[in-house]
């Protein structure tokens, strides 16, 4: 990055079905625990940028901005963003672009989403908002059916098995049980995930990530300072239906945004000592590492069977349980992807990979439709 963008640390609420909250107090919680955890003054922060999706579809309450600020006593200017999953993500880039303009100085963020409190064919409606209402919603498709398609057209091309990619999603489980914020704090044997309900053939439940409420913030600087900072900010997109695209198996927001985000920062891929990945769905992580670079088209899975994805492996792929076990309240997942590298970076991480000095945050909108990629490294 052109400045240095320091990130102070934060907070979140637990991931989950948070029957008892609203989003308002998901958001209070999250702001009041990154405060804290910062030791920061409120009256530091000149702007807060909110990533959300859906807050007036399930939750009654959009401005979520003008909300956020109203939390702070001097009231400091405030945006919301949106770029369906992806919304934490922007949140996270826009604030780095206002940093690096000058306009501010200390930037909170926040990602939120209340997903629980509405009727499931409400929410997948409103999720479905972040696919081609003309191309896809006709056809009745929704995005458990859309990566099943990914899925179908990936196992046809490369022989993957049904066995095989339940050691994916098996991986995240393992991760989460360290982690206290996180929804599912179990470990679920692959056997298991190969037997739970199809949703989507061939995607299976516990392919699935869930529906989750949850907050995250975090507090970015230019002038304050902290032994982590952000290397690269990237964004890239790509069109907005799978039909549209040249492969079903690949996604050039994914590789636009990741080789971008190495030559801003001047890195190597096999500096990153962790990932946190988009793992919506247990394909999506096969499809991620392959256009990451990390192994050849078809030859993801690998990294998997041999362990290499583990926190102990030589490349940790989400340590906190990722999507799929830690949850998925969608707008707070980007933010939440930058805490978690964060604690990794601090050696504060529940589930922590050795000797960690360059972690990613990736996250995705969408069927790839949009992508941020964040690099952070400790100084």
């Amino acid at each position: 990055m052109r400045e240095t963008v320091y990130v102070l640390g934060g907070g979140q609420t637990r991931f989950g079905e948070l029957w008892g909250k609203s989003l308002s107090d998901l958001i209070r919680e999250a702001v009041d625990s990154a405060i804290t955890n910062t030791k920061i003054l409120p009256t530091d922060i000149d702007m807060v940028i909110v990533g959300n999706m859906v807050g007036g579809e399930t939750a009654e309450q959009a401005h979520l901005g003008t909300f956020a600020s109203s939390l702070l006593p001097h009231h400091p200017p405030a945006l919301r963003v949106e770029a369906a999953c992806a919304s934490g993500g922007l949140a996270v880039h826009t604030a780095c672009a206002f940093l690096e303009s000058g306009k501010a100085e200390t930037i909170l963020v926040i990602g939120a989403e209340k997903l629980t409190d509405v009727a499931g064919d409400i929410v997948t409606s409103a999720l479905m908002h972040a696919g081609d209402s003309e191309k896809d919603l006709p056809s009745g498709l929704t995005f458990p059916s859309i990566f099943a398609l990914t899925a179908t057209a990936y196992m046809h091309r490369y022989g993957l098995k049904r066995e095989d990619l339940s050691l994916v999603s098996a991986c995240s489980h393992r991760a989460a049980v360290k982690n206290p914020y996180a929804q599912f704090r179990k470990e679920i044997p692959a056997a298991t995930i190969s037997k739970s309900p199809l949703v989507a053939d061939p995607l299976r439940l516990l392919d699935c990530s869930p529906i989750s409420d949850g907050a995250a913030a975090i507090i970015l600087s230019m002038r304050k300072e902290s032994p982590v900072h952000i290397a690269a900010s990237q964004l890239a997109n790509e069109s907005l239906s799978l039909i549209d695209r040249e492969s079903l198996t690949s996604f050039v927001s994914t590789r636009t945004a990741f080789q971008s985000a190495l030559k801003e920062a001047n890195w190597n891929r096999n500096d990153i000592d962790c990932i946190e990945l988009h793992d919506c769905f247990s394909i999506a992580s096969l499809l991620h590492l392959e256009d990451f670079g990390f192994a050849e088209e078809g030859q993801a899975i690998r990294l998997f069977r041999d362990g290499d994805t583990d926190a102990s492996g030589s490349l940790p792929v989400n340590p906190s349980g990722g999507l799929k076990a830690c949850g998925h309240p969608i707008g707070a997942t980007g933010v939440k992807q930058i805490l978690d590298c964060w604690k990794q970076l601090t050696s504060q991480a529940p589930n922590q990979v050795v000797n960690a000095t360059h972690a990613m945050a990736h996250n995705l909108g969408g069927v790839g439709a949009t992508c941020t990629v964040h690099l952070l490294e400790s100084i």
